[in-house]
């Protein structure tokens, strides 16, 4: 005989007619060393727009509310961190450091190393199009899942999460010195190198309103010399810059 929650989650599963592994995440709440109360939290954040389009009797949102409150969240306890950690450094630093920990790329991975990828609620289009994949969905999901853990679990959980997860990259951050601004030291390495100053331009862009991306190439005079995405041209452009200093070896 199946236990209690088991056999609810057999139920939504039949519903719904969504596979059982998608509604009971009792191995990813192992992962997480976290064993939520409201179950719905965490389905929620892990509920992605496009699967609403397809299932339109679900009962659970999509993500995006949970997401802007765990980006909340996840800045306030980064912010708390650097802040005590380096009373010496100015506010440019500090900003830079908490860019480097919880920019798309930093959160994708985190999102990566929790197989987070796995348990996406998406649309039938949205995973033919390789979305478990994409860094803006892996990091919009971990930021929810945040933002779940901080309304089940209160503040003081989060924070241990986000520190042991995400705050945990720092001393390579520092070592390797991925907080700088990679357009700034493309520019630099550029006038030092070639005397020209890059410039930034949008090759392309799509998506909703909601959902939007850009494709930025910076360019060398007429040299195009890499592009990037990003969810926001500067995203796009920090992108472009970062994959520069790769294509040009300027990287040391």
């Amino acid at each position: 005989m199946c236990p209690p929650r088991v056999h609810r989650y057999k139920i939504l599963a039949t519903k719904y007619k969504i596979p059982e592994a998608m509604v009971d995440h009792t191995g990813f709440e192992k992962k997480l060393n976290i064993v939520f109360k409201n179950k719905d939290l965490l389905t929620e954040a892990l509920t992605h727009r496009s699967y609403l389009n397809e299932h339109s009797s679900w009962r659970l949102p999509h993500n995006e509310r949970l997401e802007f409150l765990g980006d909340a969240v996840l800045e306030l306890v980064v912010t708390k961190f650097l802040f005590s950690k380096f009373p010496e450094r100015p506010e440019g630093e500090l900003t830079s450091l908490r860019a480097a920990l919880v920019n798309t790329d930093a959160l994708a991975e985190v999102a990566q190393g929790l197989e987070l990828d796995r348990f996406i609620l998406l649309s039938r289009g949205e995973m033919a199009n390789a979305g478990k994949s994409k860094k803006n969905i892996l990091a919009d999901a971990l930021e929810a899942l945040i933002g779940g853990i901080y309304l089940d679990q209160q503040y003081e959980v989060a924070e241990v999460f986000i520190e042991r997860h995400i705050i945990s990259a720092l001393e390579s951050i520092l070592t390797t010195q991925k907080y700088r601004d990679p357009k700034s030291v493309f520019q630099e390495q550029a006038q030092a190198r070639v005397s020209i100053t890059p410039v930034y331009q949008v090759v392309n862009e799509w998506g909703p309103d909601h959902d939007k991306r850009f494709l930025v190439g910076v360019y060398l005079k007429e040299e195009l010399i890499a592009t990037g995405e990003g969810a926001s041209k500067q995203e796009a452009e920090t992108n472009a810059a970062r994959q520069g200093l790769v294509v040009k070896n300027w990287t040391n």
